[in-house]
């Protein structure tokens, strides 16, 4: 299977379980992995055998935009269900890095992976 990959990904949302965090919006980052076959789009060149990987970030876009969730853990876990069902893709791995969270350290955050390769 091949490795379809978004890095970098900065989105703007309600995240966290202290008041201030109920009406600031923070920055989350991810970095995501999908398993999709590339074969018959390499074979054509055609985009309809591809993962449109802009529609599927604006989508994630729109997603984590809108939403308010307490924990990061809930956030992470939708983003993966809404990658598998509305992309059709085996596997995802997310990366969500919630920086500054901690003091004194750059980066924190949750890996997980669904599904199979």
């Amino acid at each position: 299977m091949d490795i379809i990959f978004l890095g970098g990904l900065e989105i703007e949302t309600i995240i966290g379980i202290y008041d201030w965090e109920r009406t600031q919006k923070q920055t989350v980052v991810l970095d995501i992995q999908m398993a999709f076959d590339i074969s018959k789009a390499a074979e054509t060149d055609d985009i309809k055998h591809a993962l449109d990987y802009k529609s599927v970030s604006k989508r994630i876009i729109s997603f984590v935009e809108a939403s308010e969730f307490f924990l990061v853990e809930k956030l992470i876990e939708e983003i993966a269900k809404l990658i598998q069902s509305e992309f059709h893709v085996p596997w995802v791995k997310i990366v969500l890095n919630k920086k500054g969270a901690i003091r004194g350290a750059s980066d924190v955050g949750i890996i997980i992976e669904r599904g199979k390769k």
